[in-house]
């Protein structure tokens, strides 16, 4: 890929991924291609070739917990579909890469340093008429050691409250319907909490807003104009949550990777914690 001015270099293009599809299908873990939805359907329908197909609701979280896959877990997954912690991982997905971020980022919690978001997503494959398969691959297993936890790059309940004391930024990504209170999720998906609104002090920042709308990520300098127009610049730790702690791995992206504001972290547990803590405090309205 061209020189993208970006932080990080963490984004490879859909040209990029074709033309290393007769490595992505080699048994050697040396790269490896992961498309990560909702569910498998889409999966299922069609992908490119060679990758591996992760569906995020069971295979990418604890469904006890409502928390992310234990260090166990995430390498037994890992090692069972044949990537290593030296892999070269690219990931791909629905939703302009909603799932594939949050698996990205689970991907750094747990220290994997070589994994890569594929620009513009699954529907960007789809829409310019890459090759796609339906035969699920199997690869030989590897072993994975994870490296993490890299706690540096997640918030927990006391982050957001120590965040609110002393005024740290807040990114809430959600729609303004969501932020305001006037709905509690988007339309058709389950809502996961109690109560409606946002976290105290909060901007609203659509996840959308850093992404064209072919699903690519917009050029470095409109990714930080966007933010330092809310203020945020980097200088101070940033704090990026949603609902479910997905759509706020595409801002975490957009703010650790591609600009290189270390101290941003991504709130996980994200409004379906914060909207059922009692006691939590809660502000409703639209952005100012």
């Amino acid at each position: 890929m061209p020189d993208s001015g970006y932080a990080k270099d963490v984004l490879v293009s859909a040209d990029w991924v074709e033309n290393h599809l007769d490595d992505f299908q080699s048994d050697d873990p040396g790269y490896r291609l992961v498309e990560v939805d909702v569910d498998t359907e889409a999966y299922d329908e069609g992908h490119a070739p060679g990758a591996i197909g992760f569906n995020w609701e069971t295979q990418l979280q604890d469904q006890t917990t409502r928390d992310i896959l234990s260090k166990g877990d995430f390498e037994a997954l890992l090692g069972g579909h044949g990537i290593s912690e030296d892999s070269t991982v690219v990931l791909y997905g629905d939703n302009s890469n909603w799932f594939a971020a949050y698996t990205y980022w689970q991907f750094k919690y747990y220290g994997h340093d070589d994994v890569r978001l594929m620009d513009g997503g699954r529907d960007y494959w789809l829409e310019n008429d890459y090759p796609l398969s339906t035969d699920v691959p199997e690869f030989p297993a590897a072993d994975y050691d994870a490296s993490g936890p890299r706690e540096s790059i997640r918030a927990y309940r006391e982050d957001v409250e120590n965040a609110i004391e002393r005024g740290v930024p807040l990114v809430d990504v959600r729609s303004p319907e969501e932020f305001s209170g006037e709905i509690l999720a988007p339309p058709g998906l389950q809502e996961t909490a109690q109560r409606g609104g946002h976290i105290p002090g909060a901007r609203n920042i659509s996840w959308a807003a850093v992404t064209n709308d072919d699903g690519t990520f917009k050029t470095r300098e409109e990714i930080e104009e966007l933010y330092a127009d809310e203020g945020i610049d980097g200088d101070s730790t940033t704090v990026a949550y949603c609902r479910i702690g997905e759509r706020s791995s595409v801002a975490w992206f957009a703010l650790h990777e591609l600009l290189g504001y270390e101290d941003t972290i991504n709130y996980d547990g994200s409004w379906t914690e914060w909207g059922n803590l009692v006691g939590a405090p809660v502000e409703k309205g639209e952005a100012e």
